[in-house]
């Protein structure tokens, strides 16, 4: 299982080592800064997957330090605040962090946080993570694996043929295949009569475009064949 590593920058060393106990108690690996500065230089050398940051700090103050780390990742990031800095709480959230706690706390509360974006973040994650089988074209989605077609997550029912055309496009897109070319590789037998193509075109359109007549998705190129748009 992999080890998650947790940097908490706090200015009090005993609230840093408390916490630290907590955290290593639950499994995940610490670092500990004193201040803003100190964090910046460990983030830059070890992978963090979550900071715990106080506000008030010498040098670079925790609202200071969650701007410049949010120039280059995007990991969560708990504040810890006393009552009296609310207005710097909320100037936190604003600017990059995830969830705050407010000082004094007890340490199951903080846990509680942490496990808590932990699992976002890991959830997050995986789905940036490509997929072989899976083929994102703009909000069209098929799924090779549970052979499933969605559009902006929603479901949308296709035919074994219909799904095997738009599988064979957009695995390719950009790219024109003719109405041969679909036939023999769907069929898997010789183009005779490919007219049986232009009607499972237009039925894939009228299953998959929010306007068919001005498709997002499936164009034709005239006189040339089918293709799957690109989407920036």
């Amino acid at each position: 299982m992999e080890t998650n590593h947790i940097l908490i920058v706090e200015d009090d060393k005993e609230i840093r080592e408390g916490v630290q106990i907590y955290l290593q108690s639950q499994g995940y690996k610490v670092f500990q800064a004193a201040d803003g500065i100190e964090g910046l230089e460990i983030i830059d050398k070890e992978e963090i997957h979550l900071a715990v940051v106080d506000i008030m700090m010498p040098r670079m103050d925790g609202i200071q330090m969650t701007m410049k780390l949010r120039e280059k990742y995007d990991f969560p990031v708990i504040m810890l605040s006393a009552k009296s800095e609310e207005v710097d709480k909320i100037t936190g959230l604003n600017l990059g962090a995830d969830d705050y706690v407010t000082k004094p706390f007890t340490p199951m509360e903080l846990m509680a946080r942490v496990n808590s974006q932990i699992r976002r973040y890991k959830r997050f994650m995986e789905k940036l993570e490509p997929k072989e089988n899976v083929h994102v074209i703009g909000g069209l989605e098929i799924n090779e694996d549970t052979v499933e077609v969605s559009v902006d997550g929603n479901p949308v029912k296709v035919t074994p043929i219909e799904y095997k055309i738009l599988l064979l496009l957009a695995k390719n897109p950009g790219h024109v295949f003719s109405a041969e070319e679909i036939y023999e590789r769907v069929w898997q037998e010789r183009a005779i009569n490919t007219d049986t193509i232009m009607v499972h075109v237009r039925n894939i359109r009228e299953k998959i475009e929010v306007n068919p007549k001005n498709p997002k998705y499936l164009k034709v190129v005239w006189g040339v064949g089918y293709k799957i748009e690109k989407q920036s």
